[in-house]
Formats: C-alpha cells, structure tokens, sequence
C-alpha cells in the first residue's frame, strides 16, 4: 500500500511543536504570580494585626498563604529594592545602591527573568520597571507594559508573571491625588476612618494633617485590596489556582513620614503572604495558613524562585531559597542599607535578626529628615517640618530634622516596635551593639559594600568597568577601608592623629574618609587644617569638597567656598556636581550659588536629572 505524504509549512511544524512543549511545561513546572504594592508596610493589613484596616481580601488570601511576620525590604525605597530582587544581588555589592542611579554593573549579574525564559517561562510585567542599572528594562520580558498578562503566552506555556499595583504609592497622599483619587470613586469622599479615631503611632506629631493622612491612607489600602481581590479572582476563573504558587508583597515600606526611605521597621519591614496550592505542596516546608517568625528578604526572593523551578541558582546570588528543593537555613541577621535618595546625598547600613535592629550612620553630621524633597508633597510630611521650624515639638520629635544624628541605634523591637528608644548608649546592652556592629562591619567587607565608594568618585574609579569590578579588585583591602569608615564616622577626636595621617594617604578612599571624619569632628579636627588644604588640591572632587567643606565647619572659609563655587560650574559628572549644591545646603550656603548657574541648569536640557531638579527647586524659590 501506497504511503500518502501531507506536506507540512514551517510555521505549522512550528505550531506542532510548540503544542507538544506546553504540555511538558504544564506538567512539570508550577506557574508563579507576584502581586507586589508600594509604599505599605505590614502594619497597614488587618492581618498583620491592624485592627482599624478593611483588607477583607489580604485577609482571607492569608488565611490560605503563609505569613512571614519576618519579611525585608533590604532598602526602603523602590529601584534600589528592585535592582536587588532581579539580580539576587544586594544593591550596594554592585554599585545600584543610589536612587535611580544607573550605573553599569557585572555582566554575569544577569536579571533572574532572562534565566526563567530560558527555561521555557512566558515572563510578563505589569509594568514597574525602574531597575536602577544600565540595562534595557523592557526588554527583559516578554511581555511589559500596563496591559502585560500571562494569558498572552502559548497555551500550556508556565508563565511568571507580575502585577505591580501602584495605588499605595506615596504619592496617593499628594493633595491633588487625594482629589482625583475621590473622584473616580477609588476612596470615599469622606474617610472611613475619621481623624480623631486614628491611633497615632509614638514616633510621629500628633498633628491634624498626619490624621488626614493616615486616615485617607487606609481608605487607599481598601481599594488595593480590592484590587488584589480581582486579580486572585481571575486566577480562580481561569482555572489556573490549582497550578499557581501565588506570592504578595510590597515593595518596601512607608507611607506616613518616617516610613520610607527609613531603616526602621515602617520603611523594611513589609508583608509577604505565598500560597503554595495542594499540587506543590513539596516545595514549601510551610503550612498553609500557618504565620512563621522565619527571617527573608529581598535577596532571597530569586534564588527562592530558581530552587522552586528547578534551576541552578547562580553562585554570584547572595541571598538563599525559602522555598524549593535548595531551601537554606535563615542566616542571623537581615542586611539593610540606605544611600543617596533622589537629590539628597547620606549613608547608613543595619541589620536586623527580627527583634534587635542596629543601624549605623555614616554621615552623622547630617539631619535624619528630609532624605528627599518629593515627600514635601505630602500635608503630613510639610506639617511636621513647619512644626519644628516653629519650635512647637517636643524634644524627641524635633530631632529628626537636626544635625548631628546618633552614630548607632539600637532598637529592640520586640518591646519597642515603633523603635523610638535607642538602646545604643545603654550599657546594659552594650555586648548586643559591639555583636552587631562587628556583624556589620563583617557583611560590608565580605559583600565588597561600594558605599564606601562616594557616588562622584564611581566614573574616575571605575572608569571603562563596573564600580563593583573595582570594589571587588581591592576585596582584601576591603575590611581595613570598613574599618577606617567606621572609626572616622564615630565622633571620636582621640582618633584624630590616624585621621591626620589618612589625609595624605594615596589611596583616594582613605583620603575622602578622613576627611569625612575632620567633618564630623568639626571644630574639634583644628589640628587637621593644613593638612585639609592640602586636599582642596585633590584630584577627586569628592575629596576636594569633603576637604572644603570640613574647612568652612572649622570657621576657615574664605578658599573653601571659593573652591565649592568653582567645583560647581565643572561639567562632565553630574554626581560631583550634585554633591557641591548638597554641601552647600548643609553649610546653609546655597544662597551662594549665583543665579546664573540656577538658570542655565534649570533650563538645561541634557544636565543630570537630580542636578537640573535642584536648579529647578532653586529657580522657583528665587522666582527666576
């Protein structure tokens, strides 16, 4: 008998064999939705215990999820938490650690979704991007942009796919958001809430504008939650909930003032809810339902991802899998970090092991608020400063916009969860803070922490490569540069003969570190003045304004703000630039800067995006 041949196109061939791969995906790999919010810490969930919140969805999806009471933001503020979860790197180990900073990282640090398509997932975005390094961040996907779905993959195909929700924003506290906000129906005309029922947290005023807010606040969570119902609802109607590993987070915390950006629990601490259904149940050691005290992060969250889906994780990741076949024990501590947000330049770091938290500052001479000037947009956040400005404050509240911060903070969150009782000074507590800030100092020189590293140095250090590269060529040095930055921050003059010594140093770090701390020592660092001359010749910028600017604290100021002014008219690194209006603004100089500078940056077009802001904020404030 005579065989019949059916001719078949390419593009049919193609179909076939795309058929016969998405039933091999289905079968062996679960799917993994990420609904991510922003700006909300825990403590905005009733089920994190809020008893004034309505999130009956959160709530219910909790009750089938388990809670980690223990989850971490490492960094409070969006792209630099983002730039740690693609790569499963922490930020400051590859030079992201700045607020949308872009700078090039390692190339082997490659984004967890590239390995998670080249395992046969469709990965979509629905839509935050803000990675916060060079790289194309649409282009990572499959699919990304506001209409972004796993329903747009091949049938049968696994799919990751996100749902970035940005109704919690801290923005959604910005008047003219709150307007438009009761307009289109998203939060009642009239709070829920009202003012006088809200439980101030201790930490904050009690002013009538942070009532407002946290009273408008929670009605905006209750429409996120609603929100997160629809997209739980949809998986179920699908009928994709059975095969589904579901993850809720957000992106760091926040929203009321003290809250993002902070190091404190109400910028790290987040919420993380996973719901592991019955088919996958041996990939989670948890229970749904169940509430684990279990330490995780940001960090951890691709490795967990590579361990639940069979793929190598990357030696380069320094976080560990909570889920998965390569589930790894909790390490001690959670590292935290804190750098250069939008316009305003300052440095800390901490650790937290879920009840003791330590926080160290490496810019102590600076006020702990504002960290930036976008939160100004907020009544609550402007009420606060006007208060203080007018001295209507109590002591402990004032502090925050004073200079001269604590060095080290130590909290005990387990009978101080609102952290406003620093322990650090206790000396009954005296063994916890040398434990942890040992820890600290540890983590920074194994992980090659480029903090260290001043932002305007990046493109003279790095040059053609990566900073982390250059960090990372020095990594034995590493520990004595940590050490260094610690004993020069810490305010204590018998350290001042080292510091002496450092400035003439040629290392250029160690250089910018004692000069940092003749800064912070101010008056006290009399005997560094010449050789802090001498740095105003440096062939760095950040160490010549470092020098110039512990020179004007000294009462010696005549050169150094000749030298500020000439510093900020050299073009070529936005950075540096960015650093001299910063230091004028500490030394309550800006006035200084002549208005031509103000209008030729504010109307330039290709000027670095925080330097032309800060003309701009100038412009308008000398109605230029």
């Amino acid at each position: 008998m005579a065989v019949t041949t059916i001719p078949i196109s390419m593009k049919s061939l193609f179909i076939l064999l795309l058929a016969a791969t998405s039933s091999l995906w289905a079968a062996e790999r679960p799917n993994i939705l990420w609904i991510t919010s922003e700006d909300n810490g825990k403590e905005w969930l009733g089920c994190y215990g809020n008893e004034q919140a309505k999130t009956p969805n959160l709530d219910s999806f909790a009750k089938r999820s388990v809670q980690f009471q223990n989850f971490f933001s490492n960094a409070p503020v969006c792209a630099v938490a983002r730039s740690t979860i693609l790569t499963g790197v922490y930020a400051p180990s590859q030079g992201s650690q700045h607020m949308r900073s872009r700078h090039a990282i390692p190339s082997n640090h490659k984004p967890y979704v590239s390995y998670l398509r080249e395992a046969g997932y469709y990965c979509s975005n629905a839509s935050k991007t803000d990675f916060n390094f060079i790289i194309n961040d649409k282009a990572v996907w499959d699919e990304c942009d506001g209409k972004a779905h796993y329903r747009n993959r091949a049938e049968g195909q696994p799919f990751f796919s996100i749902f970035n929700l940005t109704d919690s924003h801290e923005s959604s506290l910005f008047p003219d958001r709150i307007a438009k906000n009761r307009e289109n129906g998203h939060i009642p005309p009239t709070p829920r809430l009202s003012p006088e029922e809200v439980e101030v947290p201790p930490y904050l005023p009690d002013l009538p504008e942070i009532r407002s807010d946290y009273a408008v606040y929670s009605d905006t969570i209750t429409h996120l939650d609603r929100k997160i119902g629809k997209i739980l609802s949809e998986l179920e109607s699908q009928g994709l909930a059975d095969d589904t590993i579901v993850f809720y987070f957000s992106d760091h915390g926040g929203i009321l003032p003290r809250g993002k950006r902070y190091l404190k629990d109400t910028g790290v601490n987040v919420p993380l809810l996973v719901h592991v259904p019955e088919k996958w149940k041996a990939l989670s050691p948890f229970t749904n339902g169940s509430v684990t005290e279990e330490k995780a992060a940001f960090i951890d969250l691709a490795p967990t991802l590579f361990s639940m889906l069979g793929i190598e994780i990357p030696e380069i990741m320094q976080g560990r899998a909570i889920l998965g076949e390569k589930r790894k024990p909790a390490p001690e501590y959670v590292f935290l970090y804190a750098d250069r947000f939008d316009e305003i330049y300052g440095m800390r770091r901490g650790l937290t092991d879920g009840r003791w938290k330590y926080i160290r500052r490496f810019t102590p001479h600076l006020p702990a608020a504002p960290y930036s000037y976008y939160q100004f947009g907020q009544d609550g956040w402007t009420a606060w400063k006007k208060a203080w400005q007018e001295g209507n404050l109590s002591e402990e509240l004032s502090r925050i916009w004073e200079p001269n911060q604590e060095v080290e903070e130590l909290f005990d969150t387990q009978s101080d969860p609102w952290e406003v009782k620093n322990l650090a000074q206790d000396p009954a507590f005296a063994e916890q803070l040398k434990t942890m800030r040992e820890a600290l100092a540890g983590q920074m020189a194994t992980i090659a922490d480029t903090g260290i590293i001043p932002e305007p140095m990046f493109p003279e250090l790095a040059k053609s490569q990566p900073i982390a590269a250059y960090a990372h060529s020095r990594i034995e040095e590493w520990p004595d540069l940590i050490e260094l930055a610690f004993t020069a921050t810490k305010r204590d003059e018998t350290q001042l003969p080292l510091l002496i010594e450092k400035l003439a140093s040629k290392d250029p770090l160690e250089r910018y570190w004692a000069s940092q701390g003749c800064l912070i020592l101010g008056k006290k660092a009399a005997p560094a003045e010449e050789a802090l001359r001498v740095l105003l010749a440096d062939p760095s910028s950040a160490n010549r304004v470092s020098a110039a600017q512990a020179l004007v604290v000294m009462d010696k100021p005549a050169e150094a703000y000749e030298l500020l002014l000439t510093e900020l008219n050299k073009e070529g690194n936005e950075y540096a630039q960015q650093n001299v209006v910063n230091v004028l603004t500490q030394l309550d100089a800006h006035d200084r800067i002549p208005d031509e500078w103000v209008i030729k940056f504010s109307k330039k077009k290709k000027a670095g995006a925080y330097v032309k802001r800060l003309a701009e904020m100038l412009a308008e404030e000398r109605g230029l």
